[in-house]
């Protein structure tokens, strides 16, 4: 390479690095638009899986971050569904199940 072609390729290369990967990565959204949509739905997918993530380990019953408790699933109320959809079910306790309950305890 001649002195001035190796001295503009030099600067180009140091522009790049110095922009930061941000930049670049716009710049690429720039020249492909095709992408843009692209992005959004995975980005959308991706945010959707984190909060539905946190909304299970705060809300559900079944899902258990402090293992100090033996019996978590006797905190379980019966009469609220634990299910997703319920259509006309009745949540009724077993008489069996509450007497050894009450034998256990």
């Amino acid at each position: 390479m001649s002195g001035c072609c190796a001295q503009t390729h030099l600067e180009h290369t140091t522009a790049n690095f110095d922009g930061g990967k941000m930049s670049a990565f716009f710049q690429l959204l720039r020249k492909r638009k095709e992408l843009i949509p692209l992005i959004g739905f995975v980005g959308t997918a991706a945010a959707g899986a984190v909060c539905a993530s946190f909304y299970f380990l705060l809300t559900k019953p079944d899902v258990i971050i402090n293992r100090s408790g033996p019996e978590p699933w006797e905190r379980i109320d019966p009469s609220k569904p634990q299910k997703l959809i319920t259509i006309n079910q009745q949540w009724k306790p077993v008489p069996e199940l509450e007497h050894v309950k009450n034998l256990t305890k």
